[in-house]
């Protein structure tokens, strides 16, 4: 139990962010905690892994430093690389252009998109963006129901990983279909599977990229490691977009065929319509497979009251 007065997500953040701690097993040494505990608790607390959240931290802090005149070379060290080389492209990848192109990219600021606010401000100060580190407000509709959806499916998967492959792929719904294009999904395997790696097709088409679905394996295990690697971006983007106030924006979609154009808007509304149904079904089907969901309240109020520790 935690002790009163402790504030442990900042003990947690301490541990990512210090200057020794380069690995994750260095991380969870200083929060005295196995690498796969303190990896668990940090990732469920934060929304972001251990590693990924150091990684954005430390390259925000390059481009800050670089923005006042550090060398390319010095910040590169600084930031943990060991060579340039792979501290430019990973900085290029991360802000859309290379370290030695920061001075004129300077009115940009140097934060990332994050999916739990927490980003470097000074080298004395690391800021926490609304709170957000620690609880979706509860005032904001869109932030809440989006990491509801995230936390939900990570919950179902979960109660999921313990069904033989034969329960798991077994018709249950037969004929359901949510969307004529989709094909059907009358078993957890299908249901599931939408559920996972329907994001990943707008989160490809809005960065640029080609479709990663095609050949991804269905199994639990595997959908699980996808979910959890799909969700702090689609978090850090849902908050990019509504703190730019961008949601009429919209994008030409190539992977559609013809290519279709969507409002940013429309894409989240469709997302989390069509969640929110297979969840559900997701539900039925793993009671059916004997599973008790009991214990996984399928009502936002219920899971941010047990967030937060009080009500909304």
């Amino acid at each position: 139990m935690t002790e009163p007065g402790r504030d442990r997500i900042r003990e947690l953040l301490d541990a990512v962010l210090a200057d020794d701690n380069h690995t994750l097993g260095d991380m969870a040494a200083g929060a005295h905690a196995s690498a796969f505990h303190f990896s668990r608790q940090f990732s469920r607390h934060v929304g972001e892994s251990p590693v990924a959240l150091r990684r954005r931290v430390m390259l925000e802090r390059a481009a800050w430093q670089l923005q006042r005149g550090e060398s390319v070379t010095d910040s590169a060290f600084a930031a943990g690389y060991d060579s340039v080389e792979g501290f430019a492209r990973a900085f290029s990848r991360a802000f859309g252009h290379p370290p030695s192109r920061i001075g004129s990219q300077a009115d940009r600021g140097h934060w990332l998109p994050s999916p739990n606010g927490v980003h470097f401000h000074s080298p004395s100060v690391l800021y926490v963006d609304n709170g957000a580190a620690t609880e979706e407000s509860a005032g904001d509709v869109l932030s809440l129901m989006v990491r509801h959806d995230l936390d939900d499916v990570s919950a179902l998967l979960e109660a999921a990983k313990d069904i033989d492959d034969s329960a798991y792929r077994a018709r249950r719904l037969r004929g359901h279909r949510p969307l004529a294009w989709s094909g059907p999904e009358e078993s957890l395997a299908e249901v599931f599977t939408h559920l996972v790696l329907d994001k990943q097709p707008w989160l490809a088409s809005i960065a640029g990229d080609d479709d990663p679905t095609l050949d991804t394996p269905d199994d639990v295990q595997t959908l699980t490691e996808v979910h959890a690697a799909i969700a702090p971006r689609w978090l850090a983007l849902t908050r990019d977009i509504d703190r730019r106030d961008a949601w009429s924006d919209s994008i030409v979609d190539a992977i559609c065929d013809p290519p279709e154009s969507f409002l940013l808007s429309q894409i989240w509304a469709h997302v989390l319509t069509f969640s929110t149904h297979r969840r559900q079904i997701a539900r039925w089907m793993l009671s059916d497979a004997g599973v008790d969901v009991a214990a996984i309240d399928p009502d936002p109020i219920m899971w941010h009251r047990q967030r937060s520790g009080g009500t909304l």
